[in-house]
């Protein structure tokens, strides 16, 4: 016999708090201060320029992080936006030229390519909830310059998938590892495989300076071109006021500069990194390990299992009509769960709510990138529709969503699994 729900006036399957979603946030503490006192004691604010003798905490930081993810290159920025926009430039992409990306990811995956003068066409997910390798290649043409790999909600892309695509079409890769810092696919961490991986430290992400972002590169050109954009002033070069060294180098750009009390935050930050994560896999794996053959539900699946940061616990319901009420019941249970598509509630996570794209809104009477007489001469004009990717709100609309922060403990876990089951036992 089914236990008496919360909802209908039975006991609740979680009796402890919930805890906010700030992995790194929560654990701000001595080491933060201290390097952030060392930026200000020293007066020595920014990077480019200041008291001789004193290093850069975000150089510091640079090279801890491109060490630690076995990078060549990497550039600390002043947002993930601003990573993904100098990455998009850096690597070529501009008028007529289309970019594909995914249609469940934060819109600023998709302004990034308007920003940077490109169209964005708009990919399916598979079931692991990342890009559609299939679709994908069903929606290249002669325009396609570019594929964002989006790493969204922590688990790995294909990129075996996305490569093999990227190297046959001659595409440039950008990944947006913006919610997947130090995961993972295959053994090697995301964010290097493509030309440029894309890193956010907003304060919801696992690592945290409030904001900040970072770019890894393999090449020296692409790396040497998105410090160019990141700092129109070219503060960054050896001689900011020389000639270029090679066609290409010197452009104008934005400011996306990293800040030096940002950088501080995040080198202490970046120490944390591997608790927080091994902390959220734990979680994740030992809530799995009590559902994951509960009838009625269907852990999303991933790319490589090992690699998922385990930031949240996302499993499918057999329909869309079933999601509210599971999770209004596990609501009443104690658990903080959501449900993730709902055509009537905008979310900037999912395409169909993008009025800005699926309007092709621009800022000036001409509708630039989209009016473009380049990209007329290469591919048909690329139109949006809110139901044009079905198979990513299908998957979308079945989803229940549960974040899984690093703070949890061991019998959180279990009273979630209690709770998951519970509700499964009745509604699912």
């Amino acid at each position: 016999m089914s236990e008496k729900l919360a909802i209908h006036g039975g006991p609740k399957a979680k009796t402890t708090p919930n805890y906010p979603m700030y992995p790194g946030g929560l654990e701000i503490g001595e080491e933060e201060k201290k390097q952030v006192m060392e930026v200000l004691d020293n007066q020595y604010l920014f990077r480019y320029y200041g008291p001789k003798n004193v290093p850069s905490k975000v150089r510091e930081f640079e090279n801890a992080f491109k060490a630690k993810m076995g990078s060549p290159y990497a550039l600390a920025t002043s947002s993930c936006t601003g990573a993904l926009i100098s990455s998009l430039v850096a690597c070529g992409v501009g008028p007529g030229d289309e970019v594909i990306v995914t249609g469940y990811t934060f819109f600023a995956s998709c302004a990034a390519i308007v920003a940077a003068k490109g169209i964005p066409v708009i990919a399916e997910v598979d079931e692991t909830l990342t890009i559609d390798p299939a679709d994908v290649e069903k929606k290249i043409t002669p325009a396609t310059k570019a594929i964002v790999a989006v790493h969204m909600r922590g688990v790995p892309c294909n990129m075996d998938a996305i490569m093999d695509i990227a190297k046959r079409y001659n595409l440039k890769v950008i990944e947006d590892c913006a919610q997947a810092v130090g995961g993972t696919y295959k053994g090697q961490y995301v964010g290097t495989f493509g030309d440029c991986g894309c890193f956010s430290f907003q304060y919801h992400k696992t690592i945290t300076a409030g904001e900040g972002g970072m770019i890894l590169a393999k090449d020296a050109r692409i790396y040497d071109r998105c410090c160019s954009y990141h700092d129109t002033a070219a503060c960054w070069r050896p001689d900011r006021f020389a000639e270029q060294r090679y066609e290409g180098e010197l452009f104008c750009g934005s400011n996306f500069r990293m800040s030096e009390l940002a950088g501080a935050v995040m080198l202490a930050q970046l120490g944390r990194l591997d608790y927080l994560n091994a902390a959220m896999r734990s979680h994740q794996k030992r809530i799995i390990e009590q559902i994951k053959d509960t009838k009625g539900i269907k852990v999303r699946p991933c790319n490589d299992p090992e690699g998922d940061t385990g930031i949240c616990l996302m499993f499918y319901l057999d329909s869309a009509e079933k999601v509210s009420p599971f999770c209004d019941a596990l609501q009443a249970e104690g658990v903080d769960a959501k449900a993730v598509f709902n055509s009537g509630i905008p979310d900037w996570h999912i395409y169909h709510h993008w009025k800005h794209v699926m309007q092709k809104k621009a800022p000036s009477e001409v509708c630039c990138p989209w009016e473009c007489p380049y990209h007329k001469e290469k591919a048909a004009d690329v139109e949006y529709e809110a139901d044009m990717n079905p198979k990513t709100l299908e998957y979308l609309g079945r989803i229940v969503h549960l974040d899984i922060p690093a703070q949890m403990t061991d019998e959180d876990c279990d009273m979630i699994a209690k709770a998951i089951n519970k509700v499964a036992a009745v509604l699912a």
